[in-house]
């Protein structure tokens, strides 16, 4: 037994099912880009306080050469009193950490 379709119906699952795997595949794209970030921001923390605690003791240049080894660029240092403060760029993620070597 063979169907039978109105005048028009043939062909509109097809257009239904490329509308769901677009909309499927920009909800992919969205969550990755997310994902991205999130994994930027936490390696970009890490880099920041390992940063500013060599920064305490070895300057702007320990705490750049630290900020590389993490993967990250030192975006700042600042040093006030026996505080540090720097700010790390990993991907499009930017954080500051502050550490201190007195009491």
């Amino acid at each position: 037994m063979q169907a039978r379709y109105a005048r028009g119906d043939q062909g509109q699952a097809v257009l239904a099912m490329v509308a769901v795997v677009a909309v499927v595949g920009l909800l992919g794209v969205g969550v990755a880009e997310v994902g991205v970030v999130l994994v930027d921001q936490a390696r970009a923390r890490t880099a920041a306080d390992a940063a500013a605690l060599a920064g305490t003791s070895g300057g702007p240049v320990a705490a750049a050469s630290v900020a590389a080894g993490n993967g990250a660029t030192l975006v700042s240092f600042v040093r006030d009193g026996d505080d540090v403060v720097v700010v790390v760029r990993v991907g499009r993620a930017l954080v500051s950490a502050r550490s201190s070597n007195g009491p």
